[in-house]
């Protein structure tokens, strides 16, 4: 039965896309109804399928020739994650949006989008790993453009153009990798590389994947897209790029591929660690000095995936030199929470900037202050994600920073953990001004009529907000052996994962 279930997470997103414009162009209710119901469908859907591990072919086909989704406990995280933030967003987006026109064409697009990313984490085919990975990326070039005014069309330009060039190096890196093995099958690729020699095509492969996906993730040197485009989107759609698309077309699918089909070595390890470490640092220095609140956040998503690919690359490189299997392990949970976790509070600090600018109708915290009394919801559930962010004990950001300085010193590398440690107290110093300028001080005068936003812009920030207090308890023995291990262990595999694949076949 839970079979069944698979292919409904591509379908029921797909099939609303194209549903919700044929019969909401005049009510627009329906939008919202459809859309809210169509994201809770396949968030029940995900959690059903958890703890399920299963190759689905579809139509029949065999996996080497065919459509193959593989479901495991990386993938099966993954797929949570993005229903989960789907789900909260489009609740927000129900009253949102109300300021935008054709909210049945956002809709549209936001499903189209959703259903992208939930083929990629599924996908278990190299090609089809490409074409899920577009049609997230054109439906999110176009929702970044909702607005339609100058600075919307400026950064959705900007991000078509950046993303196409990474969306080429992908497609270049899966010809090389089809060309030195003959297949497309992740696993069957996976096998066929396993104990020969690496060739310099495959090589070459590599590093299209690690600057294509790196473009996707908005890693440091591969970010310029991101701090113009996270801006410019509606609040809603900043918190699905932050919070879900970067991980799932950037850290996911490249990991994957380094990991679990390609088989991880110390020089590429290495690389993740050197990224991974740059872009922590560049993107919370060039935070600091931001006034516009998206623009700030947008800044420190950089920082916090550098976290995400600093632990798991950290990881990786343990595991290519023979090092220490514990720190190696310790390291990809970390990376792997730091994600989880990132999804839930970067996309609340988006939906909280979304609230104050609904209120406010500006970004620039110079021109806010004194909102503690005006939106005491909003105030304190960005708060929460502030201080989640920070890395601020008990909220989950802090054990996820944790793990990774722990793993650091205990692989050797107490540089690492000094740099992570120290961009957390960057990170503080960044969201302390953030809270500051917004929420304390004194209230403008054209801000007194300021009244809290609506009810479901709140009930979708309280429950993130929930998430964000509660999520240290996924460390809990026995709820971290279910939830947590299960996806370390489908990375600590490496290409191992192809023999792990076939045996579910």
């Amino acid at each position: 039965m839970n079979t069944l279930l698979i292919p409904l997470l591509v379908a029921i997103p797909l099939g609303a896309a194209f549903f919700i414009p044929l019969v909401s162009r005049k009510v627009r209710i329906l939008a919202d109804i459809l859309g809210n119901l169509a994201t809770l469908s396949i968030l029940i859907c995900a959690i059903l399928l958890f703890r399920v591990r299963e190759v689905y072919n579809i139509g029949g086909w065999s996996a080497a020739v065919g459509i193959t989704w593989v479901l495991d406990g990386f993938s099966n995280l993954m797929l949570v994650i993005i229903c989960l933030i789907s789900f909260v967003t489009t609740l927000f987006s129900s009253q949102y949006m109300e300021r935008y026109t054709a909210k049945y064409k956002y809709y549209s697009l936001f499903l189209l989008m959703v259903a992208g990313m939930n083929g990629v984490a599924m996908t278990g085919d190299m090609f089809n790993l490409f074409v899920f990975l577009e049609v997230a990326s054109v439906a999110s070039y176009a929702l970044v453009a909702f607005g339609g005014e100058h600075e919307e069309l400026e950064a959705a330009f900007k991000y078509l153009i950046l993303a196409s060039i990474g969306s080429t190096l992908i497609l270049f890196g899966i010809a090389f990798t089809y060309g030195a093995t003959g297949y497309l099958n992740m696993a069957s690729i996976s096998q066929a590389i396993r104990g020969s020699a690496r060739t310099p095509i495959l090589t070459l492969a590599a590093v299209f994947f690690t600057v294509g996906f790196g473009i996707k993730a908005a890693l440091v040197p591969f970010h310029p897209w991101l701090p113009d485009a996270h801006p410019s989107a509606p609040a809603p759609i900043s918190a699905m790029l932050s919070g879900v698309l970067i991980k799932a077309l950037g850290i996911y699918a490249l990991t994957r591929v380094l990991f679990n089909v390609i088989g991880i070595t110390p020089i590429y390890g290495a690389v993740l660690i050197t990224v991974g470490a740059l872009s922590m640092v560049v993107g919370v220095f060039l935070a600091v000095g931001q006034w516009d609140f998206k623009r700030l956040l947008a800044y420190h998503s950089i920082s916090q995936m550098g976290y995400v690919v600093l632990g798991i690359g950290l990881g990786g490189y343990i595991l290519a030199t023979g090092g220490r299997q514990s720190a190696a392990l310790l390291a990809i949970l970390g990376g792997i929470f730091h994600l989880a976790n990132h999804s839930v509070f970067k996309s609340l600090l988006f939906l909280a900037s979304g609230s104050i600018e609904y209120s406010t109708g500006t970004r620039q915290l110079k021109e806010m202050g004194g909102l503690l009394a005006k939106m005491p919801l909003t105030r304190a559930t960005c708060t929460i994600a502030s201080l989640s962010i920070a890395g601020v004990p008990p909220f989950n950001g802090f054990w996820s920073k944790l793990i990774i300085v722990i793993a650091a010193f205990q692989g050797g590398f107490p540089w690492l953990a000094a740099v992570t440690i120290l961009v957390s107290f960057v990170t503080l110093l960044s969201f302390i001004k953030v809270l500051r300028y917004a929420f304390l001080g004194h209230l403008p005068a054209v801000l007194k009529s300021v009244r809290e936003s609506p009810a479901m812009m709140a009930i979708a920030m309280v429950v993130l907000a929930v998430f964000c207090t509660g999520m240290g308890l996924l460390l809990v023995p026995g709820v971290r052996e279910m939830i947590l291990d299960p996806a370390v262990g489908a990375l600590a595999e490496g290409v191992e994962y192809a023999q792990a694949v076939l045996a579910l076949r």
